[in-house]
């Protein structure tokens, strides 16, 4: 790592409830292509392009670890540094971990810390506030990004800048953080043209960040570092250890921001949205001329300043407005753009209801590919996989169920006992409940089957590894 280039640490372990039906436990929105072509987390990374930026340390949860691992494949960034957390802890230990990896190799590096899931329009102001972030950084500040708003938002934290401080072009002190304000106070802080967004975007040197937490959060930085010191590292990933989940559950702006004296701010206008919303996403995506954002097989007439998306079927909206519609292969959401907010409170209530749809979608992804629900009837269930070329399965078996595959697309080598089948188009092979088997794609073409499962429990976790290229249990 380079003295002299910024390390970029990306917050990948939000849930983005707000984003529902499409945003889901299984596949949060940093997933998912909302702004663009790439995912919200690909964009991110790509604002930090070599050789002017080291590469990306990214945190996020354990049962993601190879959704970014393929993400972080298909943007080219293979050498990024994926940290995974045992427990969700907020931002204050998630960054602390990321600090102290990152000064194992330059403890006086500059961090850029980032949420995943943020849209930029502007990329050179972006880049000409983070150089002024990072020389201000190398002086010892702690400095933070301020979005000049543009509505009076009573969702976002404001920031009150301070005096300029000597010697740091477009860098001042900051006087105060201002927490949520209601609707009053949120337009006068617009009117007033001082006040600005806090975005969630920090820089610091790594040994800044990490001295200040250990004044200010001490048992937070024990267990970090315990958990840092304990990490196991397999497939590229670093698993912290279990102790992780010791450290307090508080956000760095908690933790630091706001109690220390080496707080500064930065204000930029890069076209900046939060995309926490249905409405936010709105306001950030192209429109035509009735005002109206679309994705997808969508059909409109009369429609007017409205955001409908489909995920695959045909979804048609006429003669409303200020309406958001979404369409997934298993709900639709249908809503008002100023009840954008409340789509929280729904994802909440499925999940109190277990509702399934709460948490994941029927497509789920995994290292070799991905798998789809198709038909789920009594003692019986049908999938459609699609396996990656040179990818397997894990050698398993099941005690509760018996499977039939049929090969649709590709080629497979089936593992079955003592058995090794090679399956082409429109050829089956059938595995009896027990059997110990493992499925493989030997082809240059993804491989896609026809999977129907019979029994008595057909749950996910009927399954017991005897082995697995990608070290899980």
């Amino acid at each position: 790592m380079s003295l002299d280039r910024v390390v970029p640490v990306v917050l990948s372990g939000g849930v983005g409830t707000r984003l529902w039906p499409l945003s889901r436990e299984a596949y949060p929105k940093q997933f998912w292509p909302l702004l663009g072509e790439r995912s919200m987390l690909q964009e991110t990374v790509a604002r930090a392009p070599s050789p002017g930026f080291a590469a990306p340390i990214i945190v996020g949860a354990e049962a993601q670890r190879f959704l970014v691992a393929e993400q972080m494949r298909e943007a080219g960034l293979p050498e990024a540094r994926i940290v995974l957390e045992p427990a969700a802890r907020n931002s204050a230990p998630a960054i602390a971990a990321a600090a102290l990896i990152a000064a194992e190799e330059s403890p006086h590096a500059v961090l850029w810390v980032m949420p995943s899931d943020h849209g930029v329009a502007d990329l050179p102001a972006l880049h000409r506030a983070l150089d002024r972030a990072a020389e201000a950084a190398r002086a010892g500040h702690i400095v933070v990004l301020g979005m000049r708003p543009t509505s009076p938002e009573t969702g976002f934290g404001y920031i009150e800048p301070g005096a300029p401080l000597p010697g740091l072009e477009g860098v001042s002190a900051v006087s105060a953080f201002v927490e949520k304000p209601d609707a009053a106070r949120a337009a006068a802080f617009l009117a007033d043209g001082q006040h600005l967004w806090n975005a969630g975007m920090f820089v610091a040197r790594a040994s800044v960040l990490l001295a200040e937490l250990e004044r200010l959060e001490p048992e937070l930085v024990t267990a970090v570092r315990a958990a840092v010191d304990g990490a196991s590292r397999d497939l590229g990933f670093v698993r912290l250890a279990p102790g992780f989940a010791d450290s307090p559950n508080i956000s760095i702006d908690y933790a630091v921001m706001e109690r220390t004296s080496h707080a500064a701010v930065v204000p930029a206008d890069l076209g900046w949205s939060d995309v926490g919303s249905w409405d936010a996403l709105w306001h950030a995506a192209p429109k035509d001329a009735a005002g109206n954002a679309t994705h997808g097989p969508v059909q409109l007439l009369g429609a007017k300043d409205c955001y409908v998306r489909s995920e695959g079927i045909l979804t048609a909206v006429v003669g409303m407005e200020d309406a958001v519609v979404v369409t997934t292969e298993d709900a639709v959401l249908v809503l008002h753009r100023d009840k954008a907010q409340d789509v929280k409170k729904l994802a909440e209530a499925l999940k109190a209801a277990k509702r399934p749809e709460a948490a994941s979608h029927r497509r789920m992804y995994r290292p070799w590919g991905h798998y789809e629900g198709l038909i789920m009837g009594d003692r019986f269930q049908v999938k459609k996989i699609l396996v990656r070329p040179g990818e397997k399965l894990s050698l398993q078996k099941h005690y509760h169920r018996a499977e039939h595959w049929v090969v649709v697309n590709g080629t497979a080598i089936v593992e079955r006992d003592a058995e090794r089948i090679l399956l082409r188009e429109n050829e089956s092979v059938y595995l009896p409940l027990g059997c110990v088997h493992r499925m493989e794609n030997p082809g240059m073409i993804p491989l896609t089957l026809i999977e129907v499962q019979v029994g008595s429990y057909l749950g996910e976790d009927d399954i017991v590894r005897f082995e697995d290229t990608y070290g899980r249990a």
